[in-house]
């Protein structure tokens, strides 16, 4: 029993870790039609930023985590203006290609600012300490990450589904060009949900650094992994995301204990299995 509540704290952990930073490229994906396959390169500077922040300039967690969701967003609204709406409405190859493209830009760029090595973010004493459930102890910044990715799926429902904003996101989403002739501004309700799809894969990558390290070639290294995850959650659903990322945190933490010596195999066998039974996705949009 010890053993199988550790797996599920563990797999909780990383299950809310995936869904902050995927949870983005869900939005993108689901209810702006992109695929976003720089989704992660995104994350990948928001944990840049944080530890250059922490470590370099000595700034307190709390004020890296800011500054590296503003400093991403800062950095994605030209990327947006100039390259993205080039690609809205497009062939999925074209955003493939050229989103694969940012990625390797944003890589090359960080490798060259901030040198090929490994970035650790500072955490303060408070979430490095250890916190006991009973059968075990867990780091505090693990319920950390929990908690914020309970937020997350709490906040960003209540933004798309109970404000103004999301109405017209989603009006833009079924019939732009209606939403337009309505008086519905499309651009800046993209640009929007791009910065806070961006914004969320910058707190993700900054949140989860302990379970996934930043390192030179982090967007490429989980490209594979976010994508997964809302491909089986489904497009657009916050709830179908939630469940993959917990579904499949559950089944590789699992694996990872039981059957080390097989790396992912269990985790991309689910995946087979859930897109075979749900071609949609565990919960996904139907238009």
């Amino acid at each position: 029993m010890q053993t199988i509540l550790s797996i599920a704290v563990d797999a909780l952990a990383y299950g809310m870790v995936l869904f902050v930073i995927s949870i983005g490229l869900s939005v993108t994906m689901g209810l702006m039609r992109v695929v976003n396959l720089s989704h992660g390169a995104f994350a990948m500077i928001g944990g840049y930023i944080a530890s250059y922040a922490a470590r370099d300039m000595g700034l307190g967690y709390a004020a890296a985590v800011i500054l590296a969701v503003a400093g991403t967003i800062l950095i994605a609204i030209p990327v947006e203006r100039l390259l993205y709406r080039r690609i809205y409405g497009a062939p999925e190859l074209a955003q493939v290609l050229m989103t694969i493209g940012i990625t390797f830009c944003i890589i090359g760029i960080a490798n060259y600012v901030f040198g090929p090595t490994l970035k650790t973010i500072p955490t303060p004493e408070a979430l490095r300490q250890s916190v006991t459930l009973g059968f075990r102890t867990i780091s505090a910044h693990r319920l950390f990450a929990i908690g914020s990715g309970f937020a997350v799926a709490v906040g960003l429902w209540w933004f798309i589904e109970r404000t103004a904003f999301g109405v017209r996101l989603r009006a833009a989403v079924d019939n732009a060009a209606m939403a337009a002739a309505l008086g519905v501004k499309t651009q800046i309700v993209y640009a929007v949900s791009f910065a806070v799809a961006v914004g969320l894969a910058a707190f993700g990558g900054v949140v989860g650094a302990e379970l996934l390290p930043i390192e030179p070639y982090y967007a490429l290294r989980y490209m594979v992994t976010f994508l997964v995850v809302v491909s089986v959650g489904g497009a657009g659903s916050i709830v179908g995301a939630l469940g993959a990322c917990l579904l499949l945190g559950g089944i590789d933490t699992t694996g990872r204990y039981l059957m080390p010596e097989f790396g992912e195999f269990f985790f991309y066998l689910a995946v087979i299995a859930i897109v075979c039974l749900f071609p949609r996705g565990l919960i996904g949009r139907t238009n």
